[in-house]
């Protein structure tokens, strides 16, 4: 099954850091225990050889097989998946920036689903393309920007990137929420990033929201599996009479509001960062019962 190759087991470190991160109020902060450490240089030498390597016949080969590899998989793992609002689609047409919850490796196929199956572009961080084996060959192809803290990357090189794909008419998502807390369901505060970039390439902002379901099925010892809603909220577009940095907090804020009422129509519950089991979507906590459907 393809979904268990992204349902590795041994969470339980990973959710106590999330239960740690949520009661420090450090919505954004890192919790996975095995992402590779790297050094600035060989950082700095990853983002130069990917900007070089891009219009090589080697990297083409490689994208045309991620791509299909991924375009495959997004058809398995989304074929009992719901999606809300594609009307929404309708107002953004050409380029955008879209947003997601970051809960798992997989959702951006379920992005991309949404999407139409169409070309879809993922801004990830750099960690992420040392990551080993099939995976790792993913991020490295699949249509995968890195990201990086480096000024003249994020300065320069990064918004030329987003530039070039947006014209093209490509949607680019973004995770605003930086770090990807497994499995968990409330939507997190937004980093401004995404937001500043969609103002500056005045580009608007699709703004999604996955709701997550638990079934009665185990995957592992620690989760049953899940089903996925995808929510396609209303589009949000740059103010021309703000700058781009009052832009991204209002375009922020916005999102972060739009994600708020989705979850809490979602789920029935205000949203609140009290850290509950039942926040971690599938979990089955240490001598608990296949937890019933539904989850919260």
């Amino acid at each position: 099954m393809i979904a268990q190759l992204f349902a590795p087991s041994d969470r339980g470190p990973v959710i106590q850091n999330i239960e740690k991160a949520v009661a420090a109020n450090q919505l954004n902060s890192k919790v996975e225990t095995d992402d590779p450490n790297i050094s600035n240089q060989r950082e700095l030498d990853l983002l130069n050889s990917y900007v070089q390597n891009l219009h090589t016949v080697s990297y083409k080969v490689n994208n045309l097989i991620a791509r299909t590899a991924m375009n495959t998989a997004a058809r398995i793992i989304t074929r009992n998946m719901v999606v809300t609002g594609q009307e929404n689609l309708a107002a953004t047409p050409g380029g955008a920036i879209v947003t997601s919850n970051h809960f798992s490796p997989i959702e951006n196929m379920l992005v991309r689903r949404a999407m139409g199956m169409h070309r879809l572009y993922i801004a990830s961080e750099t960690t992420n393309f040392f990551m080993d084996g099939w995976l790792g060959y993913l991020m490295r192809y699949a249509d995968t920007i890195p990201v990086s803290i480096d000024i003249h990357y994020a300065g320069i090189t990064f918004p030329e990137l987003l530039r070039k794909r947006l014209d093209a008419g490509h949607k680019v998502l973004i995770y605003p929420e930086q770090e990807m807390w497994f499995n968990y369901r409330k939507p997190r505060p937004p980093k401004r990033g995404a937001y500043f970039y969609a103002a500056k390439l005045n580009v608007p902002i699709v703004s999604c929201f996955v709701e997550i379901a638990d079934l009665h099925h185990p995957l592992n010892t620690e989760f049953n599996e899940t089903q996925y809603r995808l929510h396609i909220l209303k589009p949000i577009f740059p103010d021309p009479a703000l700058s781009p940095r009052d832009n991204s907090f209002r375009m922020a804020d916005q999102d972060y509001a739009q994600k708020k009422a989705a979850y809490e129509a979602a789920y029935r519950q205000p949203l609140d960062y009290r850290f509950s089991p039942s926040d971690i979507a599938g979990w089955i906590p240490t001598g608990q019962e296949v937890a019933r459907d539904g989850g919260q």
